[in-house]
C-alpha cells in the first residue's frame, strides 16, 4: 500500500542518514499526496495553489509540539523533507492533479494562466500534548484570478489520536491527519462545496 512504502522511504532515509555523521542525525519524514482517482472527468478550471503562510514556527521543516498554556516547541529527534508550507503546498498540487478533475495544477510563479488562485493559512499543523493529537487546521480560499475577488472560503481541521509524543508517532499523525484535510481539500475545490 502507498502508506507502508512511505514509512519504508522514510525508515530507509533515516538509516542513511545515521550513517553519514558521527551524530545522531534526525529523522526525516515526508507527508502524502492522496492517490489517482482513477479515470479522469472532463476538466474544465485551472488553479494556481500558492504556497501556505503561516507563523514564524511552521516556516521551518521542523515538527512541532503544542505545549500546555500554548507554548510552542519544537519535538527532538525528527523533521520534514521540506519547510512545511512548500511541502503542503506541493501536497496540495499533487493531490489535486490526481483527482484528474481540473484542466490544470500550478504554482504562481509557474507563468501558466491560472482561473482560480488557492490561498491558505496554515493556522495548526502540531502534536499537541494536552490531547495527546495531532492536529491539522487549514484556512483557504479560492480567489478569482482576473478580478481578485474571493469566491469561497474554508477552513479544513482534522484530529488524530498520537500513541506516543514523539517524532515518528508524530508525523504519522500529522501525515493521517493532512490525507483527511487533502482529502475534505479536493472536494471542496472540485464541487464548489
Amino acid at each position: 500500500m502507498v502508506r507502508s512504502s512511505h514509512i519504508a522511504a522514510t525508515a530507509l532515509l533515516a538509516a542513511l542518514l545515521c550513517g553519514c555523521g558521527g551524530g545522531a542525525a534526525p529523522l526525516t519524514f515526508d507527508l502524502a499526496a492522496l492517490p489517482a482517482a482513477g479515470r479522469p472527468v472532463a476538466a474544465g478550471r485551472s488553479i494556481a495553489v500558492s504556497e501556505p503562510v503561516g507563523i514564524q514556527p511552521f516556516e521551518a521543516d521542523r515538527i512541532i509540539v503544542r505545549e500546555s498554556g500554548g507554548s510552542l516547541a519544537f519535538l527532538g529527534g525528527g523533521q520534514w523533507a521540506d519547510r512545511l508550507p512548500r511541502l503542503i503546498q506541493s501536497r496540495i498540487i499533487q493531490s489535486l492533479e490526481n483527482s484528474g478533475r481540473l484542466r490544470s495544477v500550478s504554482r504562481p510563479g509557474d507563468k501558466i494562466v491560472a482561473d482560480y488562485q488557492l490561498v491558505s493559512e496554515i493556522r495548526a499543523f502540531d502534536v499537541q500534548s494536552v490531547t495527546g493529537e495531532a492536529v491539522v487546521d487549514l484556512a483557504l480560499k479560492l480567489v478569482a484570478d482576473g478580478t481578485g475577488k474571493v469566491t469561497a472560503a474554508r477552513i479544513f481541521v482534522a484530529r488524530v489520536p498520537v500513541a506516543k509524543i514523539d517524532a515518528g508517532n508524530g508525523a504519522r499523525a500529522l501525515d493521517q491527519a493532512l490525507t483527511t484535510v487533502l482529502a475534505d481539500v479536493v472536494r471542496w475545490v472540485n464541487t464548489g462545496r
